[in-house]
């Protein structure tokens, strides 16, 4: 199931459906009321552990959500009245597992501690008509072992409740390629994970999910700024910290970049970093990025990889924020799934101005 937070684009959303996905995670009730409109028929899934009570009930009543996940037997309480007592439910108890694979860690927030799992267990077995197991390694996993890791906590858990698990659902991290983050061919996670989950002691016809966000949007569009300042090696843009380059300022991510000027400059590649448009010093992308040297105010530079979180986090701070969106048909500037020099497998990438 695609994980909607990764980018809640309608067009993406859209996009998706008709190219045969059928599962979404949701994890806001207006998350489950975009994906009811933009992908009717849709299979949603409210993945968040804590909810409010009325965006279950709305959920479950108004938009036919059947999966939810939780943490906590007062979270399972939650669910049963907001649900008058369903007996249609799939629950998902969420596992506190390791993020230190990861590059973006989610092991704090949510997920039952081992101490936890047992009674827990053994109470969502009592209400739900189907059991599952779920667990979120953390963001752009780097290593097949995280999940590996992550499913032997998952047997350790179904050993010690004794209970028939219906659903095992290894979450999101699927990695994407980055300038300094190459991780290995998604297949290795795949092998891994099904070789895990077939040794796992659960129902012969029990189902193996996932919930990958950045895997499936990150190469779907890119982001062209333009550079209204240099000063020696730092480039004042019209996009930023508080736009769709949050990554890129408070987690220190670097996007392939590339300068779009005819004729192509023949400069030598030199290391840039970036201020956004906005008067916050916080407004800054440290990168390095690499451009040609003669980079001045006035060119439009692409920053590539922005499918992912992009669009998801921009604001409209300091009145910065609207862009148009164009759709083309290049190729991403950076695949897993695709050949550079081959046409794009893509149908269309979204360039935001």
């Amino acid at each position: 199931m695609y994980a909607v937070k990764a980018n809640p684009s309608p067009e993406l959303i859209t996009l998706l459906w008709e190219s045969g996905i059928t599962h979404f995670d949701v994890a806001s009730i207006a998350e489950v009321r975009l994906v009811a409109k933009a992908a009717p028929g849709a299979t949603l899934c409210f993945m968040h552990p804590v909810k409010a009570e009325e965006a279950i009930a709305e959920a479950y009543f108004d938009h036919g959500v059947r999966t939810f996940s939780l943490d906590t037997i007062e979270e399972l309480d939650k669910i049963v009245r907001a649900t008058r007592g369903a007996e249609d439910l799939t629950l998902c108890v969420r596992l506190r597992v390791s993020s230190e694979h990861s590059k973006l860690s989610l092991a704090s927030k949510f997920g039952a501690a081992p101490g936890e799992t047992k009674d827990l267990l053994i109470a969502v077995r009592q209400v739900a008509d189907a059991l599952g197991i779920c667990f979120h390694v953390g963001s752009q996993a780097m290593t097949p072992d995280a999940y590996a890791q992550a499913m032997e906590r998952v047997r350790a858990a179904i050993v010690e409740a004794g209970v028939t698990v219906d659903v095992v659902d290894v979450g999101g991290g699927f990695p994407s390629s980055y300038p300094g983050m190459e991780p290995p061919p998604l297949e290795r996670y795949f092998e891994t994970i099904h070789r895990a989950f077939e040794s796992l002691p659960v129902s012969y016809s029990a189902e193996l999910w996932c919930e990958p966000g950045r895997a499936l949007c990150a190469e779907y569009s890119s982001l062209v700024v333009r550079v209204e300042r240099r000063r020696g090696d730092e480039l004042y843009i019209n996009d930023g910290a508080y736009g769709a380059l949050f990554d890129a300022a408070h987690v220190g991510w670097r996007f392939p970049v590339m300068l779009l000027r005819e004729p192509e400059s023949n400069a030598k590649m030199v290391p840039f970093s970036f201020y956004g448009p906005t008067c916050d010093d916080l407004d800054h992308m440290a990168g390095p990025f690499l451009l040609p040297a003669d980079v001045r105010a006035g060119d439009y530079i692409e920053i590539g990889m922005l499918g992912a979180y992009g669009c998801a986090m921009r604001t409209g701070f300091n009145g910065f924020g609207e862009a148009p969106a164009h759709d083309v048909t290049d190729e991403p500037m950076v695949s897993l799934y695709i050949e550079l020099d081959e046409p794009a497998a893509m149908p269309s990438n979204v360039v935001t101005l």
